[in-house]
């Protein structure tokens, strides 16, 4: 998604408020970098729109919090269905 990146900031943020999603899923559904995702969101989303880029950073926040516990579960997946 090429263009006004004040634009692709919005769309993107409001994408991770919407869906309570994670950075890697919003840069796979844009097509742009996990880097360009948190760039937009961090510095230039507060510029446009300070009260849609707070929203977006508790969205983050949160996943960030979460992060360790779906690692874990993810690798116990993993060893659970790799030594049936």
């Amino acid at each position: 998604m090429k263009g006004n990146m004040e634009e692709r900031a919005a769309r993107l943020a409001l994408y991770i408020i919407e869906n309570r999603t994670t950075v890697r899923a919003a840069a796979a559904r844009f097509g742009v970098s996990k880097s360009t995702v948190h760039k937009d969101i961090t510095e230039r989303l507060p510029r446009v729109d300070p009260q849609l880029a707070a929203q977006a950073r508790q969205v983050l926040d949160v996943n960030k919090q979460e992060r360790h516990i779906r690692g874990g579960v993810a690798t116990r997946e993993k060893y659970l269905h790799g030594r049936r």
